[in-house]
């Protein structure tokens, strides 16, 4: 066998050298770029798309100034940060695949409107507010179909339009009772995703994705009291309890006591002749049930006989039980009391944590930077945008542009 052929040592070691001064200078000119590089990377990176000359120019002039925020507003003002950037960002928190690939929608388009105002964005989980067009072209808002936001998106409305993309009290338009609104969680798009079907704990774990950054498994914790786990939940799966008491507790201590803040809503839909819910519609219950004769929605009590002696569910008052134990390091506001009744004062308790804050900026820096935070200057920056996240009124737009600036060198 002929022996294999080898790069002699000199010629290898010469090469890497080259490599090396290339790579090199290929970071030194990223981080040495004149205020035009950074001023088109700052813009590419919010818009998504080229500044026009004009634009680029007085960016430009920003950034040579020393005003390189300025320059970031600037971009955001470009109607491509509303219409693809920030639905790009939202798309994915409206559905269980979480893929970008979904027509606009009830969830998204709240997303946007927030942001383009400058709101107080810890409102998205919790306040009587959803976005709509104005545009006499497109069909009016429905509770039973998506038809207002797909003609929007169809026609290429522009969402920065102030006069004809705007906020409305949710309860207004749904018909839900003020007190049972709580921003996107109960709009349609969120409904037919989560509350569809299943037991409503769905809703609970994809709004501690999409807006604490946590998953169940991050904030399991076998040490709590399992008074408040439901029926449906085996004490000794497979016949083994310490399955249970290792494994099934450590999620379902914190998740069900909260979950309960749901009970009144469901999403209904014809499965033999709308399989995929895009004709249903978001249910809240005023009235007793009959299957409970309470207002509490018959899916909280299906498996029942799974392990009878465990919680019934008998209205929608929450606990949040991780106010203790490990869960406390996600930061709960001390002047909420930590329970009430109903999805909007749950909301609340998620919007006013520190790990709410702190997600919408991880999400906004890795959206803008192309990549999540990894080294200590980029965690430094994650705490000082954190903080100047709250002192501007949770203005998710100075995230933005934070974002942006930082990233601006690379």
């Amino acid at each position: 066998m002929k022996a294999q052929e080898r790069m002699p040592h000199s010629a290898f070691k010469a090469c890497s050298m080259s490599l090396l001064i290339l790579i090199t200078a290929v970071y030194a000119g990223a981080a040495n770029a004149g205020p035009r590089e950074q001023a088109k990377r700052i813009h590419d990176r919010i818009a998504g798309v080229p500044p026009s000359a004009e634009v680029l120019d007085d960016m430009a002039q920003d950034i040579a100034a020393g005003r390189k925020l300025d320059a970031a507003f600037r971009a955001i003002a470009d109607p491509a940060f509303y219409n693809v950037t920030l639905k790009n960002l939202a798309a994915p928190w409206t559905n269980e695949a979480m893929t970008p690939f979904v027509p606009l929608n009830d969830y998204t388009a709240t997303v946007i409107g927030l942001v383009r105002d400058g709101a107080d964005f810890r409102r998205v989980l919790y306040d009587d507010i959803l976005y709509i067009g104005m545009w006499n072209d497109v069909p009016p808002y429905s509770n039973s179909n998506n038809n207002h936001y797909e003609k929007i998106e169809e026609l290429g409305h522009d969402l920065s339009d102030h006069q004809n993309f705007r906020g409305v009290s949710q309860s207004g338009l749904t018909g839900l009772p003020t007190d049972a609104t709580a921003g996107v969680i109960t709009s349609r798009a969120a409904a037919r995703a989560f509350f569809s079907a299943g037991t409503n704990r769905a809703m609970f774990r994809f709004t501690l994705i999409n807006h604490m950054c946590n998953d169940l498994e991050q904030v399991a914790d076998v040490t709590l009291p399992p008074d408040r786990i439901r029926q449906d939940v085996s004490r000794s799966p497979g016949g083994d309890s310490r399955v249970f008491l290792n494994n099934c507790v450590g999620c379902h201590t914190g998740m069900d006591p909260m979950t309960q803040a749901f009970a009144y809503y469901d999403y209904e839909y014809n499965p033999d002749t709308d399989p995929d819910g895009l004709m249903g519609q978001l249910v809240y219950n005023t009235i007793n049930e009959p299957g409970t004769e309470s207002r509490v929605q018959s899916k909280y009590l299906i498996n029942s006989t799974t392990f009878e002696p465990g919680y019934v569910t008998t209205g929608d008052s929450w606990d949040n039980y991780w106010r203790q134990g490990a869960n406390r390091r996600l930061g709960w506001d001390t002047s909420l009391p930590g329970s009430g009744s109903g999805a909007r004062s749950l909301g609340r308790e998620l919007a006013y944590s520190d790990a709410f804050a702190e997600c919408q900026v991880k999400k906004v820096f890795k959206n803008v930077c192309l990549r999540p935070p990894s080294n200590s200057d980029d965690r430094n920056q994650i705490a000082t945008m954190v903080t100047s996240f709250r002192n501007t009124g949770f203005n998710l737009k100075q995230v933005f542009a934070e974002s942006a600036v930082y990233c601006a060198g690379e």
